[in-house]
């Protein structure tokens, strides 16, 4: 009597264990949709090397949960996109979206994570109004305005007083166009703006005009990737020689094509949120991986947005406890800080954008490489879009 009393007891004890697993022991799935192919390949690249970075140093389980990426490729098609996104959701029951290289793509997916509550967290995507579009949606990127406004800032500063603004007609290119002609026309300067269209751009024409109008400087912005095109052709133009100054954010001088740009890039003041030069213990050590991981390619800003992505994520599932609901989850991602290979971050807890240093860089060659190298510091800038009083 006294073993068949123990054995139940044993067979009831392992229930009591297994009732509490479920929800504890299912893996924690994460749907990376990227593009993978296409003109816009370089960013799904970067974010899918990092966040596997991410899972090989800080091991494939959190809180009891196993961490599983399903990574797939959009080719930046916003249909495509939406598919992914709800096959994710339907069939793969993911815990998380994340990725998402251009602001449609993650404009496109919005809705579907508010009705499925699942959260979002976008890794690449500028435009400030984003987070606005869905309460379960996360950004571990930066918002274009956020660093715009501190060039727009730093140009007034330096006696600027013309600046003619040529950026690529979408989302993020019209976010940097406004937010710079309000920060540089309220310290008294004034801007004409030229816009490029974003699918196969030539920014020829366009250099031409600035080059007639003889501002005291250009600003650019267009997506990672065209940069090289732009340095080009802004050199084709003579303008390098003009005494205009080149005033852009820092997709122009992005880090995984600046190498093979060329001495042209020495001429490029850039205001942006990460350098794989940034001087820090924790960046060092991120980019030392990064590239031994990844056969010397080095990391950009794409990747350092997947990498503190990840981390979002596993620091909210440690927070709960491994409770993965959507809700539980944005809440526990609401006010996360910690310190990035970009420096010191933290998600706002209002907006669910990230607050994070910016930074004036120079292009400089340094053992033979070009480097973007910080020369000044703005400190915990949160999206001025939402900041407005």
């Amino acid at each position: 009597m006294q073993r068949r009393s123990l054995l139940l007891g044993a067979v009831l004890a392992a229930s009591t264990a297994l009732a509490g697993l479920p929800a504890q022991a299912e893996p924690f799935k994460v749907g990376l949709i990227l593009p993978m192919t296409g003109p816009f390949a370089s960013t799904g690249r970067q974010i899918e090397a990092a966040a596997k970075l991410y899972i090989a140093e800080h091991g494939d389980e959190v809180a009891g949960r196993r961490i599983e990426l399903i990574v797939k490729d959009d080719a930046s098609v916003a249909d495509t996109t939406k598919r992914l996104a709800q096959e994710l959701i339907v069939r793969d029951k993911v815990g998380a979206l994340a990725g998402f290289g251009l602001t449609p793509l993650a404009m496109a997916t919005a809705p579907l994570s508010t009705r499925a509550k699942v959260p979002t967290v976008v890794m690449a995507a500028a435009t400030s109004s984003i987070t606005e579009t869905s309460p379960y949606v996360v950004r571990t990127s930066y918002t274009t305005p956020q660093v715009t406004s501190k060039i727009a800032e730093w140009a007034a500063t330096e006696g600027m007083k013309r600046v003619v603004t040529v950026v690529s007609d979408y989302g993020p290119g019209i976010d940097a166009e406004k937010t710079f002609t309000e920060v540089f026309t309220a310290a008294g300067g004034t801007v004409e703006n030229l816009r490029v269209p974003l699918q196969n751009p030539d920014f020829s024409p366009f250099l031409q005009k600035v080059a007639e109008s003889k501002p005291d400087a250009i600003f650019a912005f267009a997506p990672s990737g065209v940069g090289a095109q732009f340095m080009k052709q802004f050199v084709e133009r003579g303008l390098d020689k003009s005494g205009i100054r080149l005033l852009a954010d820092g997709g122009i001088t992005d880090d995984d094509i600046l190498d093979g740009m060329g001495d042209p890039a020495l001429v490029a003041i850039t205001g942006f949120h990460y350098s794989a030069a940034h001087d820090s213990p924790a960046n060092s050590a991120f980019v030392e991986a990064f590239q031994k991981a990844n056969n010397g390619m080095r990391p950009n800003f794409m990747a350092v947005g997947g990498y503190d992505g990840m981390h979002a994520i596993y620091a909210a599932l440690e927070k709960t406890g491994g409770e993965g609901s959507g809700d539980a989850m944005i809440e526990a991602m609401k006010g996360l800080s910690w310190e990035s290979p970009r420096g010191p971050v933290s998600i706002d807890p209002e907006t669910r954008d990230i607050v994070q240093n910016v930074y004036l860089r120079r292009v400089e060659r340094r053992d033979g490489q070009l480097w973007n190298v910080e020369f000044e510091t703005f400190e915990a800038v949160k999206d001025p879009a939402k900041a407005a009083p």
